[in-house]
């Protein structure tokens, strides 16, 4: 199993969607089957058009904001005493996360299909938030399927999608979180395809479907490149870290770099400690119409997680970053609420304008941990991939308090 250099990640698959032969495919209901055909034909052909490709880098310098920003965190830096510590800041886009990339893109697709209606999943409520906003700028009409669990602890994205126009579909089945949410959004776009668009919220499901993502989060690596040369006159030696749920801003954070050998531009995945299928060495099932490595019980159903985050919040992870472990491009480990919130303190109390969500929280632990060891001019980037203010209620009844 090998990547191949000078193409792109997402197009690395065979006539069935299969990377490595292995995971993804699109073990999909019959009656989708032709629906998703003919939405990789639409994105195919959408993705080459330069008309489709003006309007949304149009959208994305002009709804979106633009680019994002990087900059060095001298006080952490200097705090830990070892690798130079920046921070690629995509919680400056306008929506707070990198879910606005592949919410906007999903949004031009349905409108390109002649479609008024789009339905999506969410978790941490980051990508129903900028999918409901990216339907109202476009309208579009919005559903939005969300575990009730999740609802009760992201409120303040849960108010925001309402006050955008969305309408919310409760999922108290199982879990009550983010694999029920998505599993009953797919069932009612198998039911509505004819109508609707579905923009699934990670690089997850059929082969399209994580494909959409990864190609409009890749938004950010290709930001990342140019601002590196620009700082530094080259690519130098650096190590990308992120953190892992479904693995959307991961996949977007590190597209670019992927050619380069690993001891040049290493790639290092940080998974929520109780949904860590790549950590744990998890066995390969089928999720949401792909293969992919599981959290499974000896029966070999589908596990119920639990993260603090409820954007990592997911017993399995895209097939891309499947691909990339067995390959060996990228390496991955894990993080615990506790090591989660320990980061977020400390990065809150010395980088004061950072205000990283529970979810890059957890990279940061890695990040902590790994620069002390490293050399000063070793570089570490973290993806700041989603702003703290949806999770202040949980991090005060945790920490005692939300830094102002």
């Amino acid at each position: 199993m090998k990547i191949k250099r000078g193409i792109p990640l997402i197009d690395q698959h065979d006539k069935n969607g299969f990377y490595g032969g292995k995971f993804g495919g699109n073990y999909v209901a019959e009656t989708a089957i032709q629906p998703i055909k003919d939405l990789s034909n639409l994105f195919e052909k959408l993705r080459r058009d330069k008309k489709f490709l003006k309007l949304k880098d149009h959208y994305f310098k002009n709804y979106l904001g633009g680019e994002t920003p990087f900059f060095k965190l001298e006080n952490l830096t200097n705090y830990l005493g070892g690798a130079q510590i920046w921070c690629k800041d995509v919680s400056a886009i306008h929506g707070q996360a990198h879910k606005g990339y592949h919410a906007t893109v999903n949004a031009l697709i349905c409108k390109a299909a002649g479609k008024k209606y789009i339905v999506g999943d969410t978790g941490a409520g980051m990508f129903g938030k900028n999918l409901a906003m990216a339907a109202r700028e476009l309208k579009l009409k919005c559903k939005i399927f969300m575990g009730t669990k999740d609802i009760k602890r992201q409120a303040p994205n849960v108010k925001f999608m309402k006050d955008a126009g969305a309408e919310i579909i409760p999922v108290d089945t199982g879990s009550a979180t983010l694999v029920d949410a998505v599993s009953e959004c797919m069932r009612y776009y198998v039911s509505n395809c004819d109508t609707t668009h579905l923009a699934v919220g990670s690089a997850i499901g059929a082969n399209v479907f994580l494909k959409i993502c990864a190609y409009s989060t890749a938004q950010i690596s290709k930001e990342l490149k140019t601002q590196v040369i620009e700082e530094f006159g080259e690519i130098p030696k650096m190590k990308l870290v992120n953190v892992i749920g479904g693995g959307s801003s991961a996949i977007g954070f590190w597209s670019e770099f992927i050619d380069y050998p690993k001891k040049h531009v290493e790639l290092i995945g940080v998974e929520a400690k109780y949904c860590a299928p790549l950590t744990t060495n998890a066995k390969l099932a089928i999720l949401h119409g792909a293969a992919q490595y599981c959290l499974t019980d000896k029966n070999g159903q589908i596990k119920e997680t639990h993260s603090i985050s409820a954007g990592l919040d997911y017993p399995g992870v895209s097939p891309l970053h499947c691909f990339l472990k067995d390959t060996g491009r990228a390496r991955y480990c894990s993080a615990s609420d506790e090591q989660a919130l320990a980061a977020f303190k400390l990065v809150t109390k010395l980088e004061p304008s950072v205000k990283p969500s529970l979810e890059p929280a957890h990279c940061l632990h890695e990040v902590i941990r790994l620069a002390p060891k490293l050399n000063q001019d070793e570089i570490i980037i973290y993806n700041n991939c989603g702003h703290a203010y949806k999770d202040q209620k949980i991090i005060k009844d945790r920490i005692g308090y939300f830094p102002s």
